[in-house]
């Protein structure tokens, strides 16, 4: 039996739209929405559509909410979501930001179940603008990682949209509050730059993956590490087999044994020779494959060509393309010179091609660093420094004066006896 002072649905939906303009009146109404969430998700779906066309998604944005929510966590056909795909979206654009902050919860679960529509449509591109609006939204501040990004730079992914993601990639993170959160963020973020050919910006990403502090490995570490490889190898010519000495000792000890057909790429990428390279390909293509992984695998491949090419030009001031083709084991002067031409193309070497004669002469680089455009280029760089220091500094002084923190430095020092210290020199005893 119902009780009698529990509101009805059109009492709820009248009450929304009274009480959405002032803070006192959007706090009352909040409390309100709490307890009618069971009586909100009993309602049929035909009931629903007519509730939220009786609001305005931009004023009634936290009753909107609720009730889309509750309409959200039924069940929902195919067809029907391609049309309720369309209100969320317009929902998600135009909501006010303050108030979906009152249920940032809320907002989030019906932020995921928008995306979970769109990938059942197959349409992720839709997803895409609406979900860069809702974590603009959430956003207390640009430094803050939210649960959405991950989810957003996903569906930049799965739409190919990769210019749009790298938008959010520039941002600096200061803030997380989930470790998944950032180890999503950063894996998403650089299967895009990699997409992007952004390969120092991906190998940043895919190494704060690796080195993050973890109490177990886990399977998005693993994956980040052996995309870390690859793009080590396309980037750097080289793999550093040891971890940086802050990784965790989890990562140190567990992700080699994940990875080892892309340990043996390394260390057959590291003999220089083409060959034992692509002998080692063709070994473990399938587990490429099967990690989706084998278009990098060739792109690793290909920059083997480049590196050897590179070394050439340490060497000698001229050479033949036949000569380059014969040295760096490519099939013949045309492959070569197409390689030299990208490469040029890239400002990865500088040289030009005699087309009578087939001769490459290699330059050295005109870059003299004192062009306007190096100037502005090395003072952003140095004031992001030194806004970063600053950050540094301040973070700094707030955890030196947080209470957990200084207990648990306590604790620690606790363990610690002085006579295990050397005792200071005589000669400055005062």
């Amino acid at each position: 039996m119902m009780n009698p002072n529990t509101p009805t649905a059109e009492a709820v939906v009248a009450q929304i739209q009274g009480l959405s303009s002032t803070a006192e009146d959007l706090s009352h109404l909040h409390e309100t929405l709490k307890k009618s969430e069971e009586l909100l998700r009993a309602e049929s779906a035909s009931r629903f559509v007519s509730f939220l066309t009786q609001l305005d998604p931009s004023i009634h944005s936290l009753g909107y909410l609720y009730i889309l929510d509750a309409f959200l966590s039924g069940p929902i056909t195919k067809e029907g979501a391609d049309n309720i795909s369309l209100s969320t979206a317009r929902f998600i654009n135009v909501c006010a930001a303050d108030q979906i902050r009152l249920a940032p919860e809320k907002f989030i679960s019906v932020c995921r179940k928008f995306k979970e529509q769109i990938l059942v449509i197959n349409a992720p591109m839709r997803g895409v603008g609406p979900m860069l609006a809702a974590l603009r939204k959430i956003q207390s501040s640009s430094e803050q990682l939210t649960t959405l990004h991950s989810d957003f730079l996903q569906l930049c992914l799965l739409a190919k949209c990769y210019k749009t993601g790298v938008c959010v990639l520039e941002d600096d993170i200061f803030e997380v509050d989930q470790p998944k959160d950032l180890f999503l963020y950063c894996y998403y973020g650089g299967m895009i730059c990699i997409g992007q050919k952004r390969f120092q910006k991906a190998l940043d990403l895919l190494r704060s993956v690796v080195t993050a502090p973890m109490s177990s490995i886990s399977a998005i570490a693993v994956e980040a590490y052996k995309k870390y490889i690859l793009v080590s190898l396309i980037h750097l010519g080289q793999f550093p087999t040891s971890f940086p000495k802050y990784t965790s000792s989890v990562a140190q000890r567990n992700l080699k044994n994940f990875s080892q057909p892309y340990l043996e790429l390394a260390t057959s990428y590291s003999t220089g020779k083409i060959a034992e390279l692509q002998n080692c390909v063709q070994s473990n293509r399938e587990k490429f494959e099967n990690d989706n992984n084998f278009g990098l695998v060739n792109q690793v491949v290909s920059s083997m060509y480049k590196r050897n090419i590179q070394r050439l030009t340490q060497t000698y001031l001229t050479l033949s393309l036949q000569d380059i083709a014969s040295t760096v084991q490519l099939s013949s002067p045309k492959d070569a010179e197409m390689h030299v031409l990208q490469m040029i193309q890239n400002g990865e070497i500088y040289a030009t091609i005699n087309q009578k004669d087939g001769m490459v002469s290699f330059l050295e680089d005109p870059e003299q660093y004192k062009s306007c455009g190096m100037i502005e280029h090395v003072d952003s760089s140095i004031q992001r420094i030194m806004n970063l220091s600053k950050k540094l500094t301040a973070m700094d002084e707030l955890m030196s004066s947080d209470s957990l923190y200084l207990a648990k430095v306590g604790r620690e020092r606790q363990r610690f006896d002085f006579d295990d210290f050397d005792s200071v020199p005589s000669k400055y005893n005062l």
